[in-house]
C-alpha cells in the first residue's frame, strides 16, 4: 500500500479515537454532576428530617440522687448527654437539648420549680420535630448490690415500648456486664404521660452500688454509654423507616 495512503489513515484513526474519547466525556460529565447534587440534597434532607432531643435530667438547684461517692446525678447526666450529643451529630442527626448546662428549666419566680422544669422540657419535646426523646438519669436503691441500666417507658405508647425494648438490648450488648434487666413501662412518671414523641428514660446506672458509681463518673465508661445509646437511637430510626408505609 502506499505509505502516504497509510499515514493519512493512521492520522484519522488518531483523530477518531480522540473525538469518542471527547463524546464519552461530554457525555458523562452533566451525570456526575447530577449525582452530586441528588446525594447532596439527600443528605441535607435527612438532617432536616432526622431530629433527637436529649434531656439530661434534673439541673440547677435539683442534684438528682447523690452517689455513694458523692457523685451529683444531674452533672453525670449532663456529661454523657453531652457525649451522646456530639456522637448523633457526627451522623448528621440534628441534636436538640432541654439543657446544656447547669441550669433548671424553671424561673426563680415560679411557686413550684420542680414542676415548672418538668413542664418546660415536655414542651421543648413537643414543640419538635423530634423523631424521638431520650432522658437521661440515674438509678439508685437502698441495696447496695442491685445494679444495672434499665429504660422506661410510656404503657400506653407502642412506639416508646419498641424504642425502649431496642434500647435496653443495645445496652445489655454494648456494656455487656451481666445485666438481665428488661425494658420497663410507667404510667405514672409526668414526662412520659405527656410526651407527644417516643420518649424512654434512660436509667444508666445505681448510683448507690459503689462500683457502678465509680464507673458512672469515668469519661471512658460515659463515652461507652453515649455510644450505646446512640446506636439504640439508629437502631429505631431504622427500625421504624422500614416498617413505614411507601
Amino acid at each position: 500500500m502506499n505509505p502516504k495512503k497509510i499515514q493519512i489513515k493512521k492520522y484519522f484513526n488518531l483523530v477518531f479515537l480522540i473525538m469518542a474519547a471527547l463524546s464519552i466525556y461530554i457525555l458523562a460529565e452533566p451525570s456526575v454532576g447530577v449525582m452530586q447534587d441528588s446525594t447532596a440534597r439527600l443528605k441535607e434532607d435527612n438532617k432536616k428530617r432526622i431530629t433527637v432531643v436529649i434531656d439530661p435530667g434534673h439541673g440547677g438547684f435539683d442534684p438528682g440522687k447523690v452517689g455513694l461517692n458523692d457523685s451529683l446525678e444531674k452533672d453525670i447526666n449532663l456529661s454523657i448527654s453531652l457525649k451522646l450529643k456530639t456522637i448523633l451529630e457526627q451522623n448528621d442527626i440534628n441534636v436538640i437539648m432541654t439543657r446544656e448546662e447547669d441550669k433548671g428549666l424553671y424561673s426563680e419566680s415560679d411557686s413550684s420549680k420542680k414542676a415548672a422544669d418538668l413542664r418546660n422540657r415536655v414542651e421543648i419535646i413537643n414543640n419538635s420535630d423530634a423523631v424521638v426523646a431520650v432522658s437521661i438519669h440515674q438509678n439508685s436503691f437502698g441495696q447496695e448490690s442491685i445494679k444495672g441500666a434499665q429504660v422506661f417507658y410510656y404503657s400506653n405508647s407502642e412506639e416508646g415500648k419498641e424504642f425502649a425494648e431496642l434500647m435496653q438490648e443495645q445496652l445489655k450488648k454494648s456494656l455487656n456486664d451481666g445485666n438481665k434487666r428488661l425494658a420497663k413501662s410507667n404510667s405514672n412518671y409526668y414526662m412520659l404521660k405527656k410526651s407527644n414523641r417516643p420518649l424512654i428514660i434512660i436509667e444508666c446506672g445505681f448510683l448507690s452500688n459503689y462500683t457502678e458509681a465509680a464507673l458512672l463518673l469515668d469519661e471512658t465508661y460515659q463515652e461507652k454509654l453515649a455510644w450505646s445509646i446512640h446506636l439504640g437511637i439508629l437502631s429505631y430510626i431504622n427500625q421504624s423507616t422500614k416498617d413505614a408505609p411507601h
